[in-house]
């Protein structure tokens, strides 16, 4: 089937099978690796991309629902060789450990401070619920997204 969609602010029209996840399409056909998958089943949040400014977990959609909708990827959050400030913060405040997780704990956060600015400890909590992360203890990852919201 063919599909029209918007991917990191540039258009696109694909075909794809009606069966394919919007992570595989990312992944296989358009070669953005940097969501990952965990398990597949929507629990551990490593495949969150923004869709239409909110976190979405990539391996519960399927590529005919982004028919017209605009897609955020992490390889969007650095431009021009920039970071952007909450892969900064992230650095800064050692919020990264194996690094599996954080693609899709920088988008729930990034998808957070799109719609809250100035979010209080326990909105960052709620926001990134849906990520799991086996290294950090989350302490830093939070330290590290109040940061960001405060520059």
């Amino acid at each position: 089937m063919r599909i029209e969609f918007k991917l990191n602010g540039k258009k696109y029209e694909l075909e794809v099978a009606s069966t394919m996840r919007l992570l595989d399409l990312l992944r296989e056909e358009l070669g953005l690796t940097g969501t990952k998958e965990g398990c597949g089943e929507g629990e551990c949040g490593s495949c969150t991309v923004i869709m239409n400014g909110k976190a979405v977990n990539s391996c519960l959609v399927l590529a005919p629902q982004i028919i017209g909708q605009e897609i955020l990827t992490i390889e969007a959050l650095e431009k021009d060789e920039q970071l952007d400030k909450l892969q900064e913060s992230f650095v800064r405040n050692s919020a990264v450990q194996c690094g599996y997780c954080t693609p899709g704990m920088l988008m729930s956060a990034k998808a957070l401070l799109i719609e809250n600015p100035k979010p209080s400890e326990d909105e960052i909590k709620r926001a990134i619920a849906g990520n799991l992360c086996r290294c950090t203890g989350y302490n830093k990852i939070v330290t590290a997204i109040n940061e960001a919201s405060n520059d």
